[in-house]
């Protein structure tokens, strides 16, 4: 635990260095050209047929969400004017985690967005931006920041993460109160943290990463029952196949340092991909057979890739993160 949470430590520094360079960029003018073909003043729509991302080559739309076509991501970004840290959705719902600038302690505005990416809805919550997602039906997204203040975090880093049904306006700040059983039975410890949900077709079943007392389980939660059970450890940052029959994750290979990761929710079979490199984000499903993933580059910034479950890894979009196709 201890260590996880110096490698969130680390994350967030990153995180907030990043803000705090994209702040003094702007105010100096930064770059004037952008250092990719860029293409403004074009609608961007969730067609579901579009790569969404946050855009991190260098120019003056660094940091803005930009879009390119699933099936041709080497065209020219898309970009508009929406700044977001992570960005995720889902049959007509995008969900908009940004730091609020200049907030001591860090908050985030967590902005809900209808198919055209105009705002529905917006919450100021307390943390940094560190995972968001939206169920497949559209009805939920839900995110996870990193927060401060908890009496139990050594290093003075911990998660929370929350939910927001779109339809009713039912907010859940943290899912920390969910009943869970472990071998059986009820679960109870002041230093449980949850992270990287990851909702079923059905817009009820899900799973989230529940850490504590040092160890990390998968937990398998029931929303309308608000009841989880935990189904298997090392399972950290879930992401659900579009099927419903796999789990692709990280996989703790050592003192911060994780893997990609397949669990066969049938067989509890654990396969890896062809992709070994070191993986420090929620994956995405493309499809059935497909993950896309960011991994940082040589130049301290990430790019997405590609991988197949039995295929090699491709470069997908240079200088980009937080991938989301819809």
């Amino acid at each position: 635990m201890t260590r996880r949470l110096i490698v969130t430590a680390i994350g967030i520094l990153a995180l907030i260095g990043g803000a705090i360079t994209y702040v003094i960029q702007a105010r100096d003018g930064g770059a004037t050209e952008n250092a990719v073909p860029v293409v403004s003043g074009q609608p961007m729509l969730l067609d579901g047929k579009t790569l969404f991302f946050r855009n991190l080559a260098p120019g003056p739309d660094s940091g803005k969400l930009a879009a390119v076509p699933v099936a041709d991501p080497g065209t020219p970004r898309r970009v508009g004017e929406l700044h977001c840290d992570r960005f995720a959705a889902a049959h007509g719902t995008a969900i908009c985690l940004r730091l609020k600038p200049s907030s001591l302690p860090p908050l985030t505005e967590m902005f809900v967005l209808d198919a055209n990416l105009h705002e529905r809805h917006r919450e100021t919550l307390p943390g940094t931006p560190s995972r968001a997602r939206v169920s497949p039906d559209g009805r939920i997204v839900n995110w996870t920041l990193f927060v401060t203040g908890d009496s139990y975090a050594a290093t003075g880093f911990s998660t929370r993460t929350g939910l927001y049904e779109v339809n009713t306006g039912r907010l859940v700040k943290t899912i920390e109160e969910l009943a869970v059983f472990v071998d059986g039975k009820r679960y109870f410890a002041s230093d449980v943290n949850y992270w990287g949900i990851t909702f079923g077709a059905d817009g009820n079943r899900f799973y989230a990463t529940m850490a504590s007392k040092g160890r990390t389980r998968l937990i398998e939660a029931d929303y309308r029952a608000y009841r989880g059970t935990a189904i298997a450890e090392n399972v950290e940052c879930p992401s659900l196949s579009p099927d419903g029959r796999r789990i692709a994750y990280k996989q703790k290979t050592g003192p911060g340092t994780w893997r990609l990761a397949v669990l066969d929710l049938a067989t509890h079979r654990i396969t890896h991909p062809p992709e070994s490199r070191q993986l420090d984000d929620q994956p995405v499903w493309r499809d059935n057979s497909t993950l896309l993933y960011p991994l940082r580059n040589p130049s301290g910034t990430q790019d997405i890739w590609s991988v197949g479950l039995t295929t090699a890894p491709k470069l997908l979009v240079p200088q980009a993160t937080s991938p989301s196709v819809s």
